[in-house]
């Protein structure tokens, strides 16, 4: 991993010679981009366009150049638990799987639920993160789940979003008092769909595997019951409802009727529950346990068809790093999580390699979409005058997982050892270099 110091970052930067993939312009060809003073300067599938004196050039030929990734969903651990992830390291992870922008949830210790901690985030963020750093906002006070938090004095910190994630908001009261605020303030309200009471001391998904293995099962009725209430709330409030990490069919479908209807809802998943199944748990892996649960092949399935077909809005890591002590247990007592930052796209390029989605749309899902959820014009586009938020992949470069070389202070991955065929190679934001792989080629002079 090579990150340039910022007094050495080019005021130009030429990308020369890659598939220039943009959703937000529809544009798919090969060509040049140039980075000036922080923007994208011009787009060109001309030779001809005109060139500064000076600049740095990436040979980006056989490369997809794109707009930078924006992750929705992840946990960078700090404040409270800076054992397992920082900000630093955190962004690091980040721009080193090619992400440009990522959410930050609210379940730190303490919890974002005030301006002063909101604030606290945004000023590490700005000292130590490398890439951009958006904070979530608490639903309720302390997570607690009893008092909403103060959504105006959160909103005025800005925060993008309100969540609880990693309980969900239980009481239905607060979750319809919280949509009612939404439906005014336009900021959405992320739920983690969780019925406790049928979830309650499950570690993996209910089924024939766990049956076999002896372990307590979290049955899908425990995900789509919540998403059902939820639904229910946001079509009689109007308000503005996310459903995070989706995960099973039955979800999928719920929220297909529920945007036919017109119910203002967005959805997102995660790379691992779009290709792990409930078959990595088989010899007790503890890397694989998340919540919600990895599930069967027919959810997959249906969660691919979902992000074709619109109903799923977003890919989002929901990025869970963890120390060693968190998983080096017995199964029923090890931290729910997966550290998913470095592997997203190595993960998500097998869905594309293997003909189930086409690189277009898994772009427009890491890119336009999230920040369309956002309501940011100036993210995730190559637009000239937007921040030069860049990344430049390699979808054909075989690399293996060794946790040891992730950024993150969280190697628990369920990956480790495999064979991941896609990498980013260099990543921009804001127009300097924050990550490049030492295998990319970076010249100063013309094209």
């Amino acid at each position: 991993m090579i990150t340039e110091h910022p007094d050495h970052q080019p005021k130009n930067l030429l990308i020369h010679g890659g598939r220039i993939i943009d959703p937000s312009q529809q544009v798919d060809a090969v060509g040049d981009l140039l980075i000036s003073e922080g923007k994208i300067g011009w787009l060109s599938m001309q030779k001809t366009a005109p060139l500064p004196e000076s600049c740095q050039v990436v040979d980006a030929r056989g490369m997809v150049v794109c707009p930078g990734f924006i992750d929705i969903h992840c946990h960078l651990r700090q404040p409270g638990f800076e054992e397992k992830e920082t900000i630093a390291t955190g962004t690091r992870a980040a721009a080193k799987g090619g992400f440009t922008t990522v959410c930050c949830m609210a379940n730190t210790d303490p919890p974002l639920d005030s301006g002063a901690t909101v604030e606290y985030i945004r000023s590490l963020a700005a000292g130590e993160g490398v890439v951009r750093v958006l904070p979530v906002g608490c639903v309720t006070k302390g997570r607690a789940g009893s008092e909403l938090a103060d959504f105006g004095e959160l909103s005025t910190s800005g925060v993008i979003a309100f969540s609880d994630d990693g309980s969900p908001v239980a009481d239905s009261s607060l979750m319809r008092r919280a949509l009612q605020y939404s439906r005014d303030s336009g900021l959405p309200i992320t739920d983690h769909c969780e019925d406790l009471t049928l979830s309650q001391g499950g570690v993996m998904n209910e089924g024939s595997v766990a049956a076999r293995l002896g372990l307590k099962g979290i049955p899908a009725a425990a995900e789509e019951g919540m998403v059902v209430r939820d639904i229910d709330l946001a079509r009689s409030t109007q308000g503005r409802l996310h459903i995070a990490h989706v995960s099973t069919a039955g979800s999928v479908e719920l929220i297909r009727r529920a945007k036919n209807e017109g119910v203002s809802v967005t959805a997102e998943v995660t790379p691992h529950h779009l290709t792990l199944t409930e078959d990595m748990v088989a010899s007790y892996n503890t890397n694989a346990k998340v919540n919600p649960p990895l599930r069967t092949a027919e959810d997959i399935a249906a969660l691919v068809l979902g992000l074709k077909e619109g109903v799923i809005d977003v890919i989002a890591t929901d990025h869970a790093p963890h120390t060693a002590k968190d998983k080096m247990c017995e199964f029923a007592l090890a931290a729910f999580g997966i550290s998913g930052l470095e592997t997203a796209l190595g993960s998500l390029m097998g869905l594309v390699h293997q003909g189930k989605l086409d690189l277009v749309t898994l772009i427009s899902k890491l890119t336009y979409e999230p920040a369309s959820f956002l309501r940011r014009d100036d993210l995730g586009t190559l637009k000239p005058g937007a921040p030069a938020d860049v990344t430049v992949f390699d979808p054909q470069k075989e690399w293996v997982v060794s946790p040891d070389d992730f950024a993150s202070k969280g190697k628990n991955t369920p990956l480790a050892g495999s064979v991941l065929k896609g990498r980013a190679m260099i990543t921009v934001c804001g127009g300097a270099i924050v990550y490049r792989d030492e295998s990319a080629r970076v010249e100063t002079g013309g094209k």
